[in-house]
């Protein structure tokens, strides 16, 4: 544990004590205010006058604090992200704001206002993520200008996979890393040498490619020096995660369990989707309206494309788009002739085809394309149709993309065991590095969403889905 890394942990108590005060005052101060009491009167000022309040306010702040430790605010971290804290924010203060109230209840003391219970619940959300994206912005920055909190990377691997880990370090200091030396195979001696320099706190080995022996070496020799090793697994390594050891006598064995999305997962995750979709849908009707309506008006041809896509144990099902491509180029699974020559050109062209490994294609600039179809394309809205055929259980919310019928069947075995479960409108992929990520790096991503599934996790990639869609848009 480096003093950094401490050093933020431990401004973020008094930080969160300071947003749990604020918006314990704003809460009272909000009930006060003239233009409330004279629609509703305040009660309560005889049990509870302002510096009776104010002690009430601090124990509560501190009572918070308590809890959020308990549901792992306090965690020490290299580099922190929002949106990772936000969900054990509002588990935590809604918890706090439900034991409070049985408190209040049972001993009938106090007050009973319900608008400020309510009000602090709101406020204390609000004012400590305020807090927790200050403490975010200045280790940041800090990072970025003075590499303080950053981890003293060595990348070992001189392979695609290690030049895209080194360019990622070097293009975004703010990732929390600060590297140190890349190197093509584990020489102890140049590793000694920059622990003596420099430092190193990780070694990441990108490249597995290795005798087992060399990697082996490598680990030991990271646990003797107190050195952080990590390493980028392969598509098997991913679907270890979910597994479990056991013996047959003296014989060591490891069971790769089945996904957490069967039995009660499965159940979880499709109540999810029903109360996630139907709620977007009823929400959002007015902008399907209107986005139908200027696809009309674009462009002659219908504004929901249908397609055929694999899903669920490589099922096919009906896939619902709002349509992006001039009527006249796609039609059905397969397009029209015109089409798919012009699809198959557009491949062929290096400067255009800017996705070309794997069985997957990404075409920079694509003429079949109408005026609202680039709009609606950048900006994702093609997609929310999806929401139906999440209603049908054809797909789920959060998941892997499903792809055309043509680029499934270019499938290895590893690729098609993302069939185990359904598709979906957003993933693990997308939110991660979207259109630049190479399909094997996808491929992982999606597997180890599968094994690591929890409803804790969509949520966290349901928040993360429009902030990358805003603002970190890659190639469209």
């Amino acid at each position: 544990m480096k003093k950094s890394e401490l050093f933020f942990t431990t401004i973020l108590v008094p930080i969160d004590f300071l947003m749990l005060f604020l918006a314990g005052l704003a809460a009272y101060f909000i009930r006060t205010h003239s233009l409330v009491t004279q629609y509703r009167p305040v009660l309560f000022y005889l049990n509870l006058p302002f510096n009776k309040y104010l002690g009430f306010v601090l124990f509560v702040s501190l009572y918070f604090i308590i809890v959020f430790a308990l549901v792992g605010l306090y965690k020490i971290k290299t580099r922190r992200m929002i949106l990772d804290d936000f969900l054990n924010i509002v588990i935590g203060i809604s918890a706090g704001i439900f034991i409070l109230v049985l408190y209040i209840f049972v001993k009938r003391e106090l007050f009973d206002s319900r608008f400020i219970i309510l009000a602090g619940w709101f406020f204390a959300i609000v004012f400590v993520l305020l807090g927790r994206f200050f403490i975010i912005k200045l280790q940041k920055f800090l990072i970025k200008n003075y590499h303080f909190s950053a981890s003293k990377v060595l990348v070992v691997g001189r392979d695609d996979t290690s030049q895209r880990l080194v360019d990622n370090i070097k293009k975004d200091p703010s990732l929390g890393y600060f590297l140190v030396g890349n190197i093509d195979k584990p020489d102890f001696d140049k590793i000694k040498e920059k622990i003596r320099g420099i430092g190193v706190d990780e070694i990441i080995l990108a490249n597995l490619d290795w005798p087992k022996e060399d990697v082996l070496k490598l680990t030991n020799f990271c646990e003797e020096n107190h050195i952080v090793f990590k390493f980028v697994p392969n598509i098997f390594q991913t679907l270890t995660v979910n597994s479990s050891a056991t013996t047959l006598k003296e014989i060591p064995l490891i069971e790769i369990k089945r996904t957490v999305l069967d039995g009660w997962g499965k159940i979880a995750k499709r109540i999810f989707d029903i109360i996630f979709s139907l709620s977007f849908i009823a929400i959002f009707s007015p902008l399907y309206l209107f986005i139908a309506l200027l696809i009309k008006i674009d462009s002659p041809g219908p504004a929901i494309y249908k397609d055929y896509r694999y899903g669920y144990r490589k099922k096919k099902f009906k896939f619902y788009k709002f349509r992006s491509i001039k009527a006249d180029l796609c039609d059905g699974e397969f397009g029209t002739e015109k089409g798919n020559k012009i699809l198959k050109k557009l491949e062929k062209d290096e400067e255009n085809n800017i996705r070309s490994n794997g069985p997957l294609h990404k075409i920079k600039n694509d003429p079949r394309i109408t005026r609202v179809g680039k709009f609606i394309r950048k900006y994702s809205l093609d997609e929310l149709p999806q929401f139906f055929n999440v209603l049908k259980g054809d797909m789920s919310v959060v998941g892997y993309r499903p792809h055309m019928s043509y680029e499934v069947e270019k499938y290895n075995f590893e690729q098609s065991k993302m069939f185990c479960s359904k598709p979906g409108i957003t993933g693990l992929a997308q939110v991660s590095g979207r259109s630049d990520l190479d399909f094997n790096e996808e491929v992982k991503l999606d597997l180890f969403y599968i094994e690591n599934w929890s409803l804790k996790l969509d949520l966290i990639i349901l928040l993360k889905t429009p902030f990358v869609i805003l603002f970190k848009r890659h190639s469209t």
